[in-house]
């Protein structure tokens, strides 16, 4: 979705007419009450009315996008620059909390400069109040879609500008912080050129895409046919619900799972989902190939998907710990939507670097599983293929976990585990089958509920094999939705708290301090 194209700045009208349907668009709007401004200001005000036609910086109401009701708040950048004071603010917070009273979701376009200099420090603390509306309209469970136009920056890029649940940008439209003509007044030297722009922000993984005026209704009814859900329809149990594991050894698993020709998490989505709105990024500066986010429906059923990335030629996309801060904004997304969470496990393992440790990977880990464990939406985990280390163990727990039949999932590659048992590699094999690292053994154990069959090799038919999971992942998602995650999240708990219970643990009557003697 990204793109170079430049389009032409749009004022509020002409956004709303390019955005909503049609005869569609109906005004929230009521007229202003002006703080008690000095002559110099009622000028500019006086001014800037006659200048644009409208009253204030913003324009709210609300209107149909491809047929979906959505409420709008849009900025007038012609008005003062789009500052925002108290009036304006007023308007935004009645907007933004009539759309959450009607259960609406919103979109909001700004383009300012911030907060208005004529009304000082009030006017400036008035983000506050939008922000707490923004906020209770996102705990509604209610989807926020933002859309940063040229320009946006200050208050209103530190507020409710940078607060979607997913946010795009007009092409070649600058946004940031500090205003370059303030930089420059306060540094005596230009701000650094091509980093407050819209390309910019994406590569950083700031923003999720790239999209002109003339697209973006396109991405809002893609993104809401998605997070705006209805009841959940009974689905037919598909006949992978009956496949057993497959009788391959577990060292002739790994050695199909290593196929560069077997289909990864891109080719899921392609042949197995419905529709998918990639998202990227952290949205704090970070963005790390070896893993995607996506918004995406498999059937009729929707989901927030995270999952690993297998390497391109060119490209090394080992999970670092950005990977994981971005799959910690997948697993936000789903809790706050009240979407379940998909996750594709396929991973020769984490990344071993000096970045990877210095930026907390063993950290992110640890928060990714006690994020998952407890996750307030249902959770559905895939093994794909290579399931290695701390890597594969971030995105594991789930309420159920389906697998294709050559995935494995184990602490170290069996090489690594042969080279730290016999100090050589020979022992791979043996290692690989002594560990119970197939799906063999994973279904035995517990952890494998569902098992997507391979004919005999999903690399010889990645687009029948990726609608077959894809159809075994609609059904879960399907089953889990209707459960209700009162009823999920205990049984998630136990179904890991059971792994290893063979050994006797579970039924100890023990002290903390250990068995009598």
């Amino acid at each position: 979705m990204l793109t170079e194209q430049k389009a032409k700045h749009l004022d509020a009208i002409e956004l709303i007419t390019a955005v909503i349907d049609p005869g569609t668009y109906r005004s929230w709007d009521v007229p202003v009450v002006d703080p008690d401004p000095g002559p110099e200001y009622r000028q500019e005000l006086a001014a800037a009315r006659a200048k644009t036609g409208v009253d204030e910086s913003v324009l709210t109401g609300e209107g149909h996008i491809r047929g979906r009701r959505v409420a709008v708040i849009v900025s007038e950048f012609r008005f003062l620059a789009g500052s925002i004071g108290l009036a304006a603010a007023e308007r935004i917070v009645a907007a933004v909390e009539r759309a959450t009273r009607e259960g609406l979701p919103l979109l909001a376009g700004p383009a300012s400069g911030g907060t208005r200099m004529q009304e000082g420090t009030v006017a400036f603390l008035s983000m506050v109040k939008i922000s707490a509306a923004v906020r209770a309209h996102r705990q509604a469970g209610l989807p926020y879609l933002v859309y940063l136009r040229h320009p946006t920056t200050g208050g209103v890029m530190a507020s409710w500008g940078s607060l979607g649940h997913i946010t795009v940008a007009e092409p070649g439209a600058l946004l940031g912080f500090l205003g370059p003509r303030v930089y420059e007044a306060i540094n005596g030297t230009p701000f650094p050129e091509n980093v407050q722009v819209a390309e910019n922000l994406f590569d950083k993984g700031l923003i999720d895409a790239v999209v002109p005026p003339s697209q973006l209704s396109d991405v809002v009814d893609r993104a809401l046919s998605i997070l705006v859900t209805g009841p959940h329809p009974r689905i037919e149990p598909p006949k992978t619900l009956s496949v057993r594991p497959s009788e391959a050894g577990a060292w002739e698993s790994i050695g199909i799972s290593r196929n560069p020709k077997r289909p990864d998490l891109r080719q899921l989505l392609a042949y197995g989902a419905r529709d998918v709105l990639p998202l990227n990024g952290t949205g704090q500066g970070e963005k790390d190939p070896g893993l995607q986010l996506a918004l995406a429906r498999f059937g009729e059923e929707s989901c927030v998907v995270i999952g690993h990335t297998r390497p391109r030629p060119s490209q090394q996309t080992a999970m670092g710990p950005a990977s994981l801060r971005e799959a910690r904004r997948g697993m936000r997304l789903a809790e706050e939507l009240g979407l379940p969470l998909l996750t594709v496990i396929d991973t020769s393992g984490a990344a071993l670097s000096k970045e990877a440790e210095e930026g907390g990977l063993a950290g992110e880990i640890a928060r990714s599983l006690h994020d998952l464990i407890g996750l307030n939406s249902p959770t559905l985990s895939v093994l794909m293929g290579q399931g290695t280390g701390g890597g594969a163990l971030a995105l594991l727990p789930a309420d159920r976990t389906i697998a294709a039949q050559h995935a494995w999932l184990s602490p170290l590659p069996p090489e690594g585990a042969s080279a730290i048992v016999h100090r050589n590699t020979d022992h791979a094999p043996s290692m690989s089958e002594a560990q119970g690292v197939n799906v063999a053994s994973l279904h035995a154990n517990g952890l494998v509920e569902h098992i997507v069959d391979e004919r005999p090799d999903a690399a010889l038919e990645p687009k029948a094999f990726c609608m077959r999971m894809g159809q075994a992942i609609e059904y879960e998602l399907a089953a889990l939705s209707n459960a209700g995650i009162s009823n999920l999240l205990p049984q998630r708990l136990a179904k890991y708290r059971r792994l290893g219970g063979e050994l006797g643990w579970e039924d100890s009557a023990q002290e903390p301090g250990g068995p009598e003697k």
